[in-house]
């Protein structure tokens, strides 16, 4: 079996305030600490690329668990925003790193839900090839693709980079997970040249799916509600937080809002939360993903004891 060892994460030291938008967007600071949530952003630095953000991410969990990089025999990274269109974000890490030759490298291009997708991709990849130890990264820098004039967008997002560390010797293993899409309202979140959201179509989804598949993994795994000590979902914003939480009835202690200092950090939001509450005594986490596509998935953590 494998499952989750430990968790690196990288912000970048650029920090732009919410505060100072408030004439510029015609809005309140209550929208800003009540509905977006969003108080500051994180943003890459001048030439700072997806790829760079894997290496400083990689840096913390260096220092958290040491790794001998010969035994990596997987590498994945969890982006929508490449460094380039050819190659894969992977094979610039695997070079940054300089992986074996024998570790598999690839992208999974996916947003908001990226980070359970890829576990449950991560996982069945190392089971199915008997391999051992993988990083699994997420860096999604959306300050690339911005509009800085549109309020929609630019005072969500915020810049940051994980990576989780699969193996053995695992803290918290996988249980079954669950995936849905809604295709059909793909263009309430795109981007050709820079990024457009429907915020409504968004809320909507998201108050609407979320709270039934959270009861559905419960569900498929046997649980009640009441035997989840942590709910840590993607922090699209606080507004959807809290309305999840309220009609699923949990309270702020099981089920938060995290992100006030640092912004909607896309793929990397839930394992960004997971990284220290992993140190904590929880037993059973349940997290969940939902956004692009329009898409989402969700599963449930165990504590190794």
């Amino acid at each position: 079996m494998i499952g989750i060892e430990a968790i690196g994460s990288y912000l970048p030291s650029l920090e732009e305030s919410n505060y100072s938008r408030l004439k510029k967007f015609n809005v309140e600071k209550e929208f800003i600490e009540n509905k977006t949530g969003f108080r500051y952003l994180r943003k890459a630095l001048e030439g700072e690329k997806t790829s760079d953000l894997c290496l400083r991410a990689f840096e913390d969990l260096d220092s958290i668990i040491k790794i001998n990089l010969s035994q990596i025999d997987c590498c994945i990274v969890v982006t929508q925003n490449p460094d380039f269109k050819i190659p894969h974000v992977s094979s610039i890490v695997h070079k940054n790193l300089n992986l074996s030759e024998n570790c598999a490298c690839f992208d999974v291009s996916l947003g908001c839900s990226g980070y359970v997708y890829g576990l449950s991709v991560i996982k069945s990849f190392m089971n199915e090839n008997d391999l051992s130890k993988g990083l699994l990264f997420t860096s999604d820098p959306y300050s690339k693709i911005i509009d800085e004039s549109d309020k929609g967008t630019s005072l969500l997002f915020g810049d940051g980079a994980t990576v989780t560390l699969i193996g053995k010797e695992f803290k918290f293993g996988f249980q079954k997970f669950n995936f849905g899409t809604k295709g059909k309202s793909f263009s309430d979140l795109m981007c050709e040249k820079q990024l457009k959201m429907n915020g409504r179509g968004v809320y909507n989804f998201a108050a609407k799916r979320v709270p039934k598949d959270i009861l559905d993994i419960l569900k498929k795994n046997s649980l009640s509600i009441d035997e989840i000590d942590l709910f840590v979902l993607h922090q699209g914003s606080k507004f959807i937080i809290d309305t999840i939480r309220e009609e699923l009835k949990l309270s702020e202690g099981k089920m938060g809002f995290y992100a006030a200092n640092y912004g909607n950090l896309v793929s990397s939001s839930i394992p960004f939360i997971l990284k220290d509450q992993i140190k904590e005594n929880h037993q059973k986490i349940l997290i969940s993903g939902f956004g692009v596509g329009l898409s989402w998935s969700s599963t449930i953590l165990i504590r190794n004891n």
